[in-house]
This record gives structure tokens, C-alpha cells and sequence, in this order.
């Protein structure tokens, strides 16, 4: 999926299954206290930096290699101090220390103030252990170019994005074969518990965590139950598509949200060019999806972009994440619809994804493989939206056909009972992460609650609401979970141009 953070700024060996009783390696001492000192990030607030030592590989019991991961603090603002938070903003395949250094004001705010914020790049990304299919920038353009096509973009988009899957599935083997199994989320989670040991305060973790941070957030608590405090799962995911399957849930709601972006923008016709002249939503939905069928047949290139069906319907997609974006959405639109393209030049410039970081962890994470399973996903996810469903096609061909496992799975059923609730955050309205995914994923934690959000945009972040921060502190800093069926409002309406700081003066 894609990673919420970058919009937010402008995605060899057999696995083995968890266990309950896992091999002594797992579990042995932790001895290790992070030191803190001077930070090489400038932030939004002060930031300390630290390291943490794991092992590199759980599974080895006979191994000594071990990884450093690198750690990034906000401290506290308040007294008295009640313990740090663990957080993970997003991906698979986005670091965190970047977000920390962004996010770490209003986070602090949001939380109350009383806990320090810790952040940190998990394996595969940035400085820990990266993961890189391509030693040649060439080979690279040239792959991911292909990896751009929706599967709706010709009647061959499927069967090319499945041979160029294949392709990048064997190119990925031959490079990355030393790093592609160590990368998994199972790992990721162990590394969790070791952090909250090196931290030594009282052993036990507190988390929050967007978007593909819920999977992290669902493993550690699925595998590490009594080490769980507080834990707040933000913008989630299917557990059971993620590990078991492929994300297909995901776009439930996604023409939900578009449908938003048409109301708020006819009633905003100040704050969106595509509103001009009276138009209705119908009218603006009329004129968006001409264009797209148009972009099928002529493309349009300007200043090194070629905008097609396929990069059209991703850009909606991906700007659909942020409501603060939607003007600008609304702008590229209507650049493309009247043909005034210098329009674009004002436009904040298109950011890439390290797409081959994405598959590393997710597709190494997934225990399906193979054509028979992939078509029937690749069918239902390209029903699920009109807007967008088809822009995923490209993750599930190449999920069906990788070929490095992480050598740890959960494989478990997520029914499980935390030692503390779980509180869960949800927009009613998310592009990618749909309300009745936090619904399923609650089902299975014991005396957690769904925190609706009845706004839109991918996570809590998305839209300002000081009902939702009230409810975040009342859990982080009392225990107080919110009743169930608990909604909170947002403070800002669509088109308005207001955001969190507008919320929090």
C-alpha cells in the first residue's frame, strides 16, 4: 500500500510459525541500555538520538551477528513522566526517524506530553539492513515503470504486470538474497520487545502505530501479549489479509472517500478549481472520469511526467490520503481537464516510493504464492472501486510470484487477550484502510474498543479533532478507554484550509 508519511511530507529459507514457547535465542537476557545523546535530525522539537543492538537473525541459535538499529527520542514536555512510546509510522518500507523529526510537535501534543516519543527505522529501510532489488539505476527506471500500470489500463495491463513481476521477482533473488528473509515483520516485532527492554523502564510496551504500524502493532501484541501497556493501532489493516492472503479490503471505502472530495469541493467552490461556474459533484464526477477515459487513449506529458490512466488514478488515490491535499488534487485536475498545464508547475513535485522495500517486507511476510490464489484477489480488488481498485493489481502479482520467505511468520488467529486493552483509531471515511477493517481486527483483542473518527483521509492525523486527541490522552495517560461506539467529530470542515495548528492556537 501506499506509505501515509510520504503524503503527509508532500509505500531463501522457509518461514516458520510463531510460537508460544519459542527456542531460547528468542528470549534470551536483555542487558542493553540505550544511551542517548546529540542527534544528527533537526526536528519540530528538540530530539535525542540512541542505538539499539538485536540479533540478526532470531531463527539462528547458533549465531553471533547482530544489527544495530538506530532510534530517535522526543523527550517529554510535562512532568510527571509516565514512560515512553514506541511509534511506527507507516509503510512497509518507510523508515521513522524522518517522521519523528516531522511529526514530533504535534504528537507531543496529542499525547499529552508526558511520555517520550521514540521512532526508528525498521529492518529493510534506511540505514537498517536496507533493501534494494536493483545495483543498476537503469534496471531500476526501467522496473518500476513497469510496476506503474493499473490493471484496467488495457486488456493486457494483467498479463504484462504478471510477467513483469516475474522479471522483477527474479531480479529481486539474485540481489537481495543475503538481506530478503530477515526482513519480516515477526523480526521487526522482536526487535520491539528488545527496544522496551533496552529502554528499561517497566517492561512493558507502549506503541501507536498508522497504517501498516497496526500490523506491527497487531504481531507484537499477538506474540507478546503481557508485555502490551497501552497501545493505540491507527489507519489498520487487515491482519488476516496481511499475513494470510492479500490486501483486498482495502479499497471497501475508497469511493466513499472520493465521494467526499466531490461534496466538499462543490460546496467549496472558492478553494477548488474544480467548482468553478456552479458545478455539482455529478458534474465534477462527470468531468473526472471523462478525463480519465480520456488519458486511456492520449496521454498528456508535461515537465517529465506522462499522465495516463494509470498515473491519473494513482495520483486521486494518493492525494486522497491528506484532505489539506484535496486543493491541491482539485488544481492538477482541472490543469489536465482544460489543457492550461503550466498550472502544474506551481504544484509541489511528484515524490517516488521505494516500491522494492514494500515487497520485501509485505510479499516476504505473505504466505500465498502462485496464480490460482492471486487471480481471484486480483478480481476482487479491482472491483472494489471504481476510483482505485485496480492500482494495487501490481502489488498482488508480485506478492504471487517473490520468492525470498521471511524466515518468521505469525500464524496465528489474532484472538488473543492483552494484558491491557487495545485502543483502535479509525476514520469513518480512510482511502486505503476501511472502518470495518478496524472492526474485524478488534474482534480478536479482547476488551479492545474502535475510536470512530467520523472524518476522512487516511489515520487520525488526516483531520483535525480534539475529541480524538482527548480520548488519545485519557487512554495514554489515565488507562480510560472510551465506551464503545464512541464517534468523535472533526473541527475543520473540507476545503477549508485550516489544519492542526489552526485547532490547536
Amino acid at each position: 500500500m501506499l506509505s501515509y508519511l510520504t503524503l503527509l511530507l508532500l509505500f531463501f529459507q522457509a518461514g516458520i510459525a510463531y510460537s508460544q514457547t519459542p527456542p531460547p535465542h528468542y528470549g534470551q537476557p536483555q542487558s542493553q541500555r540505550i544511551t542517548w545523546g546529540p542527534c544528527d535530525l533537526e526536528g519540530t522539537s528538540p530530539l535525542e538520538c540512541g542505538n539499539v543492538t538485536v540479533p540478526l537473525d532470531y531463527t539462528d541459535l547458533d549465531s553471533n551477528k547482530t544489527l544495530e538499529i538506530e532510534l530517535v527520542k522526543s523527550p517529554a514536555t510535562k512532568k510527571p513522566s509516565k514512560g515512553s512510546i514506541l511509534i511506527n509510522f507507516g509503510g512497509p518500507g518507510l523508515g521513522g526517524r524522518e517522521g519523528m523529526a516531522t511529526l514530533a510537535s504535534l504528537l507531543q501534543v496529542m499525547t499529552g506530553g508526558h511520555h517520550d516519543l521514540i521512532s526508528f527505522d525498521p529492518r529493510g529501510t534506511n540505514k537498517t539492513m536496507p533493501f534494494s532489488c536493483f545495483k543498476d539505476v537503469a534496471v531500476e527506471a526501467t522496473s518500476m515503470q513497469w510496476t506503474h500500470e493499473a490493471g484496467n489500463a488495457s486488456e493486457t495491463s494483467i498479463g504484462k504486470l504478471w510477467a513483469a513481476s516475474e522479471v522483477i521477482a527474479d531480479t529481486c533473488a539474485e540481489n537481495a538474497k543475503d538481506v530478503g528473509s530477515l526482513i519480516g515483520s515477526a523480526f521487526v516485532a522482536r526487535d520491539m520487545i528488545r527496544m522496551v527492554d533496552a529502554i528499561a523502564e517497566d517492561g512493558m510496551l507502549r506503541f501507536w502505530g498508522f497504517s501498516y504500524g497496526s500490523i506491527l502493532g497487531q504481531t507484537v501484541a499477538a506474540m507478546f501479549p503481557d508485555r502490551v501497556d497501552k497501545m493505540i493501532l491507527d489507519g489498520n489493516v487487515n491482519p488476516h489479509e496481511y499475513w494470510h492472503w492479500h490486501n483486498v479490503e482495502m479499497f471497501a471505502d475508497t469511493d466513499k472517500v472520493f465521494a467526499g472530495f466531490l461534496s466538499g469541493c462543490a460546496a467549496a467552490p472558492d478553494n477548488c478549481a474544480l467548482a468553478r461556474n456552479n458545478a455539482t459533484a455529478a458534474d465534477i464526477e462527470k468531468a473526472i472520469y471523462d478525463l480519465i477515459d480520456t488519458l486511456k487513449y492520449h496521454p498528456i506529458g508535461y515537465n517529465g511526467l506522462l499522465f495516463d490512466w494509470s498515473l491519473a488514478r494513482a495520483s486521486i488515490l494518493g492525494l486522497l490520503y491528506v484532505p489539506a491535499r484535496w486543493p491541491t488534487l482539485a488544481t492538477m485536475l482541472g490543469a489536465l481537464i482544460t489543457g492550461n498545464l503550466t498550472v502544474l508547475d506551481t504544484l509541489p513535485p511528484y515524490i517516488g516510493e521505494n516500491v522494492d522495500r514494500q515487497w520485501g517486507i509485505a510479499c516476504g511476510d505473505k504466505k500465498t504464492r502462485g496464480k490460482a490464489e492471486a487471480l481471484p484477489a486480483i478480481h476482487g480488488v479491482m472491483n472494489s472501486s471504481k476510483i482505485a481498485g485496480d492500482t494495487a493489481v501490481h502489488v498482488i502479482t508480485q506478492c504471487a510470484q517473490w520468492q525470498m520467505e521471511a524466515k518468521e511468520r505469525y500464524e496465528g488467529d489474532f484472538q488473543v487477550q492483552t494484558a491491557n486493552p487495545i485502543l483502535l483509531l479509525q476514520n469513518t471515511f480512510d482511502p486505503v484502510t476501511p472502518l470495518r477493517s478496524a472492526h474485524n481486527m478488534s474482534a480478536g483483542f479482547e476488551g479492545s474498543v474502535v475510536l470512530e473518527q467520523k472524518g476522512y483521509g487516511h489515520s487520525s492525523l488526516a483531520q483535525p479533532s480534539i475529541c480524538t486527541a482527548k480520548a488519545l490522552q485519557a487512554y495514554l495517560i489515565n488507562g480510560t478507554m472510551p465506551e464503545p461506539g464512541t464517534v468523535c467529530e472533526v473541527d475543520v470542515p473540507l476545503f477549508s484550509n485550516k489544519t492542526w495548528a489552526d485547532v490547536l492556537v
